[in-house]
């Protein structure tokens, strides 16, 4: 229980001569600058007014009788926004596999000898392979109804000059490189090139080319949804394939790149939709209950805030003394600060939420973010409960009494991690092995003659007879 200011008010009242007559209160009157203000009664009643703002909720309940409102809507927030969080968690577990599932079917479809075991080092090394790749993506568009197993559709009009599909090479306006002399003459002014007729006539020009970007959009609809009851969302997949040449080392890196927007589709029909309108009403549930509690939190703060006043104005001008900061802060209960804070988001959060189940939004990683912050706050602000606690409480305040010194020693050890990192990254990191092979590697041949024995231990083959004469020295052989 924070009783500072008590302490200080104490403290304060028994350090000031002028305050007693004789050590006592009997006058009811005291001098303060020359004035006489106030009496003991005003004192008694702020004493109980801090000590009364101090307590917990059940002891505020055991004084006046009043009922721990607060207290009950915290708790039961915690379990709303937890609920709110796991549905939504489930919906967007949903759009991520599909987002990513997709992608890797892209890359199957439109990379030629695609690998998934060499995804990063994917790369052609000859002017044959470069054409083949391209050639072979193009293909693969135009053939895709025929070749696909999803349901994919055409998006044309909205390409690189309304095409559906477009071709196009960055390159040098000036490139001559001659190392048999140790020449060169480069202009690094940068110019696309798109195609404009038939695409088995696309030039590359290696002596300069930067990439070659083919650029194109499918359209697709996620009726995995149905699943969590919700309406099925329609996709827009915009597919980037680029060979990247940029370094001029021999190497052309291959990559595919996918960004998807979602977006409502257009008549849908699927039964059980009145389910969506229960969804609907939790999430304005909770949008209330959140409204709810930030108000509840903001009053307290400035009822915190008029008391801070009246305390500070009975020092000023009755005791003439002034207060320290640790004073001024207890008034200011960081715990519902920190609840405020977590509300806000909650509703933002909610709101996209509403917007997402509507089809009228696709912001699913920003309301991901706004969702699980807030319930992180809020199941943080759980803490407070445990101050109630002596044991607790105890530890709380070890904590927070530390706190500046874990601060400063964290600084002290950030300082040498970051001259080792940068040490590290400058001297070893062009040096170090990125990817290792996937073949076991046996130091000698001893080993590699044991790891063809298979056998598990627990396999019964390592046991020797019983009159083996090992098994008079070995322990172990049962």
């Amino acid at each position: 229980m924070k009783l500072n200011c008590l302490i200080s008010l104490e403290r304060a009242l028994s350090e000031t001569p002028e305050l007693t007559n004789h050590g006592n209160y009997n006058d009811h009157r005291f001098p303060t600058t020359g004035h006489w203000f106030g009496s003991r009664l005003e004192e008694e009643a702020l004493c109980r007014k801090l000590k009364y703002f101090f307590m917990s909720p059940c002891d505020k309940y055991h004084a006046k009788g009043r009922k721990p409102y607060k207290l009950i809507l915290q708790l039961l927030k915690i379990i709303i926004v937890t609920a709110q969080l796991v549905m939504f968690g489930l919906s967007n577990q949903v759009v991520v596999t599909f987002k990513e599932e997709n992608t890797v079917t892209f890359k199957h479809l439109f990379l030629k000898d695609y690998d998934e075991s060499s995804d990063e080092s994917f790369a052609v090394y000859r002017q044959n392979d470069v054409y083949a790749h391209i050639f072979y993506a193009v293909d693969q568009y135009l053939a895709l109804p025929e070749t696909t197993v999803g349901r994919y559709a055409y998006v044309c009009g909205v390409g690189v000059n309304g095409s559906a599909l477009s071709l196009c090479q960055q390159y040098y306006k000036k490139g001559s490189i001659d190392p048999a002399n140790d020449t060169f003459s480069i202009d690094p002014y940068i110019i696309t090139a798109l195609l404009t007729n038939s695409y088995k006539n696309f030039t590359v020009k290696f002596h300069k080319f930067i990439n070659v970007t083919i650029q194109f959009q499918l359209k697709a609809i996620n009726i995995q949804t149905i699943i969590n009851n919700e309406i099925p969302d329609c996709y827009t997949f915009y597919i980037t394939v680029i060979l990247d040449n940029k370094a001029h080392s021999g190497k052309v890196k291959i990559r595919l790149g996918n960004q998807a927007n979602i977006k409502q589709c257009k008549d849908p029909s699927v039964s059980g939709q009145a389910e969506n309108y229960t969804r609907l009403a939790f999430d304005v549930a909770v949008v209330l209950m959140c409204m709810l509690s930030l108000l509840l939190c903001g009053r307290s703060i400035v009822r915190g805030i008029m008391l801070q006043q009246e305390y500070l104005h009975f020092f000023r001008e009755t005791l003439d003394r002034k207060v320290c900061w640790a004073d001024w802060l207890e008034f200011i209960n960081g715990w519902y600060i920190l609840l405020i804070f977590s509300d806000i988001l909650t509703i933002i959060g909610s709101i996209i939420k509403i917007g997402i189940e509507s089809k009228n939004m696709s912001s699913y990683d920003l309301c991901g973010i706004l969702l699980g912050t807030s319930t992180l706050l809020v199941w943080v602000g759980v803490i407070r409960y445990l101050t109630f606690f002596q044991k607790y409480n105890i530890l709380i305040v070890t904590l927070r009494a530390a706190f500046p010194n874990v601060i400063r020693f964290c600084c002290c050890v950030a300082v040498i991690y970051l001259g080792y990192c940068f040490c590290g990254w400058i001297v070893l990191g062009p040096y170090h092995v990125k990817h290792q092979t996937q073949e076991p590697i046996y130091i000698t041949d001893l080993h590699a003659f044991i790891a063809e024995c298979t056998d598990a231990p627990s396999s019964g083959k390592f046991r020797g007879l019983e009159t083996s004469p090992c098994s008079s020295f070995c322990c172990c052989d049962r």
